[in-house]
């Protein structure tokens, strides 16, 4: 494996690139100090120890790879990915882009530190911490900008039902909801953000005249015409057929996390990576198995999903830029996408995996961590093999199991039926797959066998890392909910004496099926009431985690990057 340079920095990041104001765009302090401009909800010592959670890391960026040509294209790629930035800074709060320019005004250290904590959360709510305001602002609405700040559920459910024609764009990823007078209306995006993604398809068509590879260049075409037309499923079977490019990108609405209400609504992001064509080559095998992966579920035949696409590519890259959703708070180490299923019953979904954001995890957070709350015997079963192919197998295990289901007389997405606990169960199903999905592999000998004692001892490592994003988080909650089964199941045992835990080995096998057999249901059946019973008994933080990560107060909890390529502009 490839050792990459990570370099500790000093400065947050803050992007200050401007655009139009969100119509909720109003600064809604309950409290203002004429010096500071912005009142902050905690104390100076606890904002520095919230901001002292991430540890800083500079993401290197090698200028050889590219010519001339390529670096222009480049710069158009980094100014529409900032656009997407923006985008999400609306998306996420009402007041945010406010806050950011009051606090970029403002004097003294309590404003410097209100400003970089902003940043890091892409606006006044702690992503760890279960969204809660660290500015005098008031409580989150559940639907973040995506809906009417007043508008309940009850309120949204009842008006699809009394005008069901309407029911396909109230639920489209890429509309928001409004109110006008007693109607609520469905906007589109590209007509609700039209400036913004006006602009970021001139800079992706731009690109796509300059970059080498006629496959990508089809792509960013495509999804520049996506931001025009709101018609998003015809690009994304372009980004799946980007074939032999050096450069992937990954840009536009795509995650639905930051809808709490529904988790309907699609949020901005931009990724743009460099290819490893080695390390690709090596994990595409797993690509080839995914049918029998999908026939060794442990489930009934008839829940099992065989319509999706066979063509499932696997791309090992390092992380150049990231902007929007995926940069806020919690950092993204790997992808699976589209997440649209028509797409991915024609062509699947391609898994990117970001290996020099993998190493700065493992090397920063997971390590230090593992050597607190494993038993000291089990500590050397702790490796970045494991871990990375977990996050393979994660991202592969994305694209298994229901797909649509029979809700109601009507076949829907199961997105659609779990709504608000579809995250959280969807992500806990990856994980418990990405393990029981390698145990597969270890079968077939695609892995090797000391890998299987590997898997269990690092995802428990894992799962105390993932917890601390929050428990309110999707991911950190889904990790909490395999925790409690797996103790309830006896996989996992507590010692009080060393306040640390021990994966029970012989037991972890068989409590990683019947999990992984549970969540599949909760899916194949779209049964919410049994879906939240589910989530209410096992995303409960015992006692002896509590203990257990009270005592990581010294490690990191995640990664802020500084990304090098933001000193190219003056090159360009």
């Amino acid at each position: 494996m490839k050792n990459y340079l990570l370099f500790l920095i000093v400065t947050g990041l803050v992007l200050t690139m401007a655009a139009c104001a969100h119509e909720h765009g109003q600064i809604k302090t309950a409290v203002v100090d004429s010096e500071e401009g912005v009142e902050s909800a905690v104390k100076l010592e606890d904002l520095q120890a919230k901001i002292a959670r991430y540890v800083p890391i500079t993401v290197a960026f090698d200028v050889t790879r590219f010519d001339e040509r390529g670096l222009q294209a480049l710069d158009r790629l980094l100014r529409a990915s900032r656009i997407m930035d923006e985008l999400f800074w609306e998306q996420a709060t009402a007041q945010g882009k406010d806050l950011r320019q009051n606090l970029s005004q403002a004097k003294g250290e309590e404003s410097r530190l209100l400003a970089r904590y902003l940043a890091i959360n892409y606006g006044p709510y702690d992503r760890l911490d279960g969204m809660a305001p660290f500015i005098q602002v008031p409580t989150r609405p559940a639907g973040a900008t995506f809906y009417p700040e007043n508008m309940s559920k009850d309120e949204f459910q009842a008006w699809i039902t009394a005008h069901p024609e309407q029911k396909k764009s109230f639920q489209s990823w890429f509309t928001v909801i409004r109110r006008q007078e007693d109607k609520l209306l469905a906007v589109p995006y590209s007509e609700h953000y039209q400036a913004q993604l006006q602009q970021a398809a001139k800079l992706l068509k731009e690109a796509a005249e300059l970059v080498d590879n006629e496959s990508l260049a089809t792509f960013l075409r495509s999804r520049a015409d996506a931001f025009l037309s709101n018609q998003y499923t015809q690009s994304d079977m372009d980004w799946m057929d980007v074939q032999n490019s050096d450069l992937e990108v990954t840009i536009g609405p795509y995650e639905v996390y930051e809808d709490h209400l529904f988790n309907y609504k699609a949020a901005f992001e931009s990724f743009i990576t460099m290819r490893d064509a080695e390390e690709s080559k090596k994990l595409s095998v797993v690509a080839k198995y995914l049918t029998e992966m999908e026939q060794n579920l442990p489930i009934a035949e008839e829940h099992k999903n065989f319509d999706r696409g066979a063509l499932s590519p696997v791309v090992v890259a390092d992380l150049i830029y990231s902007a929007g959703d995926t940069r806020a708070g919690v950092q993204t180490l790997a992808f699976n996408l589209p997440n649209d299923e028509t797409v991915r019953e024609s062509k699947g979904s391609k898994k990117v995996m970001l290996k020099n954001i993998s190493h700065a995890k493992f090397d920063h957070i997971l390590t230090p961590i593992a050597k607190k709350v494993l038993l000291a015997s089990q500590q050397n079963l702790v490796s970045f093999d494991a871990y990375f192919n977990h996050t393979l197998m994660h991202e592969v295990s994305h694209g298994l199991g229901p797909g649509r289901i029979m809700h109601q007389g009507e076949k829907v997405v199961v997105s659609l039926v779990l709504k608000d606990l579809y995250s959280s169960l969807e992500e806990a199903k990856a994980d418990t797959l990405g393990v029981y999905n390698t145990l597969f592999m270890i079968g077939k000998k695609q892995l090797p066998a000391a890998m299987r004692e590997q898997s269990f001892v690092t995802f428990l490592a894992g799962s105390f890392r993932s917890v601390r994003f929050g428990i309110h988080e999707a991911h950190g909650k889904a990790n909490l909910i395999i925790f409690n089964y797996l103790v309830d199941k006896g996989a996992y045992l507590y010692h009080a004496e060393k306040n640390c835990f021990e994966v029970v080995l012989a037991k972890a096998e068989s409590a990683f099926t019947d999990l992984a057999r549970d969540l599949l249901m909760l899916q194949a059946l779209g049964d919410y009431a049994n879906a939240q019973a589910f989530v209410d008994k096992y995303a409960q933080m015992s006692s002896e985690m509590k203990s257990v990560i009270d005592s990581l107060g010294d490690i990191p909890v995640d990664i802020t990057p500084q990304f090098e390529v933001e000193k190219l502009g003056a090159k360009t």
